[in-house]
């Protein structure tokens, strides 16, 4: 049996049952530790393992590797595994460093060698042709997650371990299908909670809290963080079910949640996770407490206002810029959480042409500096076309990339934020 770090009932009462219980976990641990077998989590008190950072498949890698070494079997014997360690690593959007950063950078040159069927062909359904963090981050990774949220968490695992090709493109197209009913449910609960947003004025508070019967457990932490990035406010998203309510929440810079939880936690029946995630549980007659309880504690805090901030690596200029010289920053890969994308700052071009496409969803420029030319988008960010015209100079920021189209290859600027030159 395996249980999470915070299942100290659940683990006593196998206990009571004669079972043994192994826990792998890499979330905040409590106070008090079940009463398992062994208890594997980097961030426990007074563990003397180097790196307390791995995703939770990181740590089940490791016990991997340590009875793989124990059983004095072959490095390969546990090595085989680092796709989907890859996979898992990227997908619990921990910090890609250290260990974490390595096993990003070998799984995906294991995965490139499409070694696994399933694998392979979720790859090819989801439309990305190059592998990469961003391909497991946009591509594959929701719809691996959407199997658990959508409650089918056996299918994901089927596809992983089957060869059955009939078998691999049934699943895969089941996959695909829940991933679909996610991105559904999730527009859903995310209109509903707008709506509550305004009707209660949650805004005025310190954390934004908001609990409903009928929205999905499986989806409310996504709804959640989208909530958290659209306002910069942490967010609990709940669902109400037979007089409890469940769910998930999300943080920003400066405000460690998990810590916020475990000191109002006296009206919790369950709670864990870590400074910028949480779940937990409650009897909907403490909810109203609990919300006065949290939102009292974050304000003693005091923490200054804040607001999102984008961090510029460097400025520079159109002229300076080449193809050759964008590949190279493929050699910083993989990227992901605390080794971000490289942002760069381009300032005093002017503004050849500007509109939002996409439904006015999305923004589209051409800019010059001088004589050379630079295209940029702006995804969701159509709205600033209404801000500027033709002929003004702005400053950008955001990523380089390259565009090909119809064979051609271009510079391009992944665009984040743009304002008038000064």
């Amino acid at each position: 049996m395996i249980a999470g770090i915070s299942g100290i009932e659940d683990v006593d009462y196998a206990n009571n049952l004669g079972l043994d219980t192994i826990i792998t976990d890499h979330h905040e641990p409590l106070e008090i530790l079940p009463n398992a077998m062994a208890v594997i989590n980097p961030k426990i008190k007074d563990s003397k393992y180097p790196f307390n950072q791995l995703a939770g498949v990181g740590v089940v890698f490791k016990l991997i590797q340590a009875l793989s070494k124990e059983l004095k079997l072959e490095e390969k014997e546990y090595l085989k595994y680092l796709d989907l360690v890859c996979l898992g690593t990227i997908s619990d959007i921990v910090p890609l460093i250290d260990e974490n950063r390595v096993i990003a950078k070998l799984g995906l040159k294991l995965i490139e060698t499409k070694r696994n069927p399933g694998l392979k062909c979720l790859i090819e359904s989801s439309g990305y042709k190059d592998i990469n963090s961003n391909t497991i981050s946009f591509g594959i990774a929701p719809r691996v997650n959407a199997c658990g949220r959508m409650g089918f968490a056996d299918e994901a695992l089927k596809l992983f371990i089957t060869n059955d090709k009939s078998e691999i493109q049934i699943l895969t197209d089941e996959l695909n299908e829940y991933n679909k009913q996610r991105q559904d449910t999730e527009k859903i609960i995310f209109e509903e909670a707008l709506e509550e947003i305004e009707k209660n004025n949650e805004l005025e508070n310190e954390i934004i809290i908001l609990s409903k019967e009928n929205w999905h457990h499986g989806v409310i932490g996504i709804v959640s963080s989208k909530i958290t990035d659209m306002y910069f406010k942490p967010s609990i998203l709940l669902c109400e079910e037979d007089g409890i309510c469940k769910g998930s929440g999300r943080s920003i810079p400066g405000i460690d949640l998990h810590n916020a939880i475990c000191q109002n936690s006296k009206t919790l029946e369950k709670y864990g996770g870590h400074s910028m995630a949480v779940g937990l549980s409650l009897k909907k007659e403490n909810l109203s407490k609990f919300k006065k309880d949290i939102n009292e504690y974050i304000k003693k805090l005091k923490v200054k206002a804040t607001q999102p901030i984008i961090n510029i690596d460097m400025e520079v200029k159109p002229k300076d810029l080449s193809i050759k010289e964008i590949e190279e920053l493929k050699k910083l890969e993989p990227y992901g959480e605390a080794n971000k994308v490289p942002v760069f700052a381009l300032k005093n071009l002017k503004i050849q042409s500007i509109r939002s496409i996409t439904e006015g969803k999305h923004l589209k420029l051409k800019l010059s500096d001088n004589n050379i030319m630079i295209d940029a988008i702006g995804f969701n960010l159509g709205e600033l076309a209404e801000h500027y015209k033709i002929g003004e100079k702005v400053d950008i920021v955001g990523n380089l990339e390259i565009n090909s189209y119809n064979g051609i290859d271009s510079i391009q600027v992944n665009m984040k934020d743009m304002m008038k030159s000064l």
